[in-house]
């Protein structure tokens, strides 16, 4: 088997080597989540206009309009994480409601949202856990009821990420009241700065706000302003939830952290010994390299089915399980690797990479459980994935005689 690259192909790697090693000094100075500051959005109309972000979203709606490669996407990928480049803007919005519009909206909401979205300019949240209704999410009871052509919003949501600084909201409303629990929701965007809605941010153990509760009065949003049908919801956020479970297990997140930790071990002493040199280390470093490589691999079996039209089944299902725990095991390896310099925080003078693997290690900790928690997807693995029977219910307790 020849697994060689043809000569398109390198010719085309070479052209992606020419603008990575010509713009490098133009990557932005603050890659990372929350609102995209100028030089990020910068950074990705850069990526947009030669093919390297939104490669195959139409140009219409503010994509680069190429045809879909798995071979350039992988080549594109490569070449970004071997010069420690970002990718370009990954976030709720692009990551996750623009696939879900551009499978599920009409072409108006098409036109309106997500050219702005995909230049960073329209920031979105998502409005799905409420303090009720995690892993059920069926069961949520932020509700709507008619008014006209607008409906009426009261409730509360939680673990919102982003929502302080977000423009708008994807989310999941109880429509019709009557209706099984399954059947009676819709999915409703809206603007942030509708009266009546509140936000409250909820600091995490890494010391910063990554999250926020969010309460609703009388929030009035016209009933246009539906993505899918009335009643549907929970079917247009099965399609969000699957592009956000892709987001989260992302292979290319986990070769970037892989290029900075082999770095930095190459790079620290211990006793003027290098860490990359220290064989426990080194031992977990390629067992966890091997898995890395294993899920680069797997995205390019994803791509392949979604290049064929085909429902890849199991495969998908495992991504966020695998690369949320993968992502933590890394940044585990480089906290363990630093030794005393890794239980650091703060400001301390000392401190490797501004923090970042500490706050890794824990952020990632708690996105092991966000997005639906590891047990979950198990569940979802066994039942969805492998024809398992369902967990039983535990029987209702019969009231006293």
């Amino acid at each position: 088997m020849d697994l060689a690259y043809s000569a398109a192909y390198e010719d085309f790697r070479k052209s992606v080597r020419r603008f990575v090693d010509k713009n490098s000094s133009n990557q932005p100075r603050r890659p990372g989540a929350g609102r995209p500051s100028s030089d990020q959005r910068r950074w990705q109309q850069l990526l947009i206009e030669n093919g390297f972000a939104a490669r195959t979203i139409p140009a219409e709606y503010g994509g680069y309009g190429g045809e879909p490669d798995i071979l350039k996407s992988r080549i594109i990928a490569e070449e970004f994480t071997r010069a420690s480049l970002p990718l370009g803007l990954a976030n709720q919005g692009i990551s996750m409601f623009v696939p879900t519009l551009l499978e599920l909206g009409t072409e108006e909401q098409k036109k309106k949202w997500i050219e702005t979205t995909l230049k960073g300019e329209t920031v979105w949240c998502q409005g799905y856990s409420e303090p009720g209704s995690g892993s059920d999410l069926a069961s949520l009871q932020t509700k709507a009821t008619e008014d006209g052509d607008d409906f009426i919003i009261n409730g509360q949501k939680i673990w919102t990420s982003t929502a302080a600084t977000a423009d708008m909201m994807f989310c999941l409303v109880r429509t019709e009241p009557d209706a099984p629990k399954h059947q009676g929701i819709s999915y409703l965007i809206f603007s942030m700065d509708t009266p009546g809605i509140e936000v409250r941010p909820l600091k995490t153990m890494t010391g910063y706000a990554e999250f926020n509760e969010v309460f609703f009065t009388d929030v009035r949003v016209p009933k246009s302003q539906i993505v899918g049908e009335r009643g549907q919801g929970w079917m247009v956020a099965n399609a969000t939830l699957k592009h956000e479970r892709g987001m989260l297990g992302d292979p290319n997140q986990a070769g970037t952290r892989l290029s900075a930790i082999i770095e930095m071990m190459q790079d620290e002493t211990v006793s003027g010994e290098r860490l990359i040199d220290n064989p426990l280390f080194r031992d977990r470093l390629l067992q966890l390299q091997a898995r890395v490589f294993a899920m680069q691999f797997h995205g390019m079996r994803l791509l392949t089915a979604s290049v064929k039209g085909e429902d890849p089944g199991i495969a998908r299902l495992i991504v966020k399980l695998m690369g949320c725990e993968l992502n933590h095991q890394l940044a585990a390896l480089a906290i363990d690797a630093l030794g005393e310099l890794g239980v650091l925080y703060g400001n301390s003078p000392h401190l490797r990479a501004s923090g970042y693997w500490q706050r890794a290690y824990m952020f990632d900790l708690g996105l092991i459980i966000g997005g639906g928690t590891a047990q979950i997807q198990k569940n979802i693995i066994s039942e969805r994935g492998l024809g398992m029977p369902r967990e039983p219910k535990a029987a209702k307790k019969q009231g006293a005689a």
